[in-house]
């Protein structure tokens, strides 16, 4: 007997025949309309959801679902998908902590080469039979600040500090002396004291607008701002301004507010590169993000601890 599973992301489309194989029937409902209409006509099958952090599962959605067992969130994030909820019925929640951190890292480290040196623009510019330079600041030995250091934003770390010699500061909810990286106890400190400021938290209410415009008034017009984490730890109006107004140089965003509705003026902004929410959408990532979900779903289908469970109240204690 197949155990049916609801898959809210288009990013595993290609694995749906791996499910199968491996004991799922994969009810694919990536889009809001087919995601509403499979938890209508299949509400008395659904055992799993997979989906991740910004696509969420909602506490309606549990309610529909009287056989649902277990909800997993392929990437780290799980900001919106509701832990007591799921904890009330008994509901299991894992992630997928560190399977794509190499992949994000990398991402970051290309939208902060990308923003600082206009390598957007500089192609455009190329295509349309230009051939004069752009003007943007070298990466090597400039000061490298990180909002979050967790996999993913010691991943970072290290690029910075062994590929470009950048020394490397940082604000967490816990100082990490083991790293030997600077601390600072505020993200206006840790951004008046770099040069470019990663984004590496995750999201939820306790991260929302972390980033806000103190923040980026500290930054400074030198300074760049690269977010590959969540868009809600961004406060995107003040962001927009601090752009628009030269109070920052640039911005590197893989990540939204209300993505994928992206403001029309944040989109007119020539210093800001942008990309779709594709981090960590590397084929070895998703591998090992697929990998690691299936580990858990077949460990609890077998009656086995999962391996990267959700507390209930880890969304509480989720800031930097």
């Amino acid at each position: 007997m197949t155990i049916p599973l609801l898959v809210l992301i288009e990013s595993v489309q290609d694995y749906l025949p791996v499910f199968e194989s491996r004991g799922f029937r994969a009810l694919y409902a990536p889009t809001a309309e087919s995601r509403a209409r499979a938890i209508r006509e299949h509400a008395g099958e659904i055992r799993i959801v997979l989906t991740r952090g910004a696509t969420g599962f909602h506490a309606d959605e549990m309610a529909a679902l009287p056989r649902l067992e277990m909800v997993c969130s392929l990437g780290v994030g799980y900001e919106n998908i509701d832990l007591a909820a799921a904890a009330a019925r008994g509901i299991v929640v894992t992630n997928g902590p560190g399977a794509n951190a190499v992949s994000v890292a990398d991402h970051a480290m290309a939208l902060l080469l990308g923003a600082a040196r206009r390598l957007p623009q500089a192609d455009a510019w190329v295509r349309q039979g230009h051939w004069n330079g752009f003007m943007g600041p070298q990466v090597t030995g400039k000061r490298l600040g990180i909002l979050g250091l967790g996999t993913i934003g010691l991943e970072i770390a290290r690029r910075g500090a062994n590929g470009f010699g950048m020394p490397v500061g940082y604000f967490s909810r816990r100082a990490r002396p083991e790293t030997g990286y600077a601390y600072f106890d505020s993200p206006r400190a840790l951004a008046a004291a770099s040069d470019f400021l990663v984004v590496a938290t995750p999201g939820g209410a306790a991260t929302r607008h972390l980033v806000d415009a103190e923040v980026l008034e500290a930054l400074g017009p030198g300074g760049y701002l690269v977010n590959i984490a969540r868009g809600s730890v961004v406060d995107t109006q003040a962001l927009i301004a601090a752009l628009a107004e030269g109070r920052i140089a640039g911005a590197g965003l893989d990540v939204v507010d209300g993505e994928p509705s992206i403001p029309e003026a944040l989109r007119q902004l020539d210093n800001v590169v942008l990309t779709p929410h594709s981090a960590g959408r590397s084929p070895e990532a998703v591998d090992a993000t697929v990998a690691l979900f299936l580990d858990n779903a077949g460990a609890h289908f077998a009656g086995r601890p999962v391996l990267t469970p959700v507390a209930a109240g880890a969304a509480r204690s989720a800031a930097a």
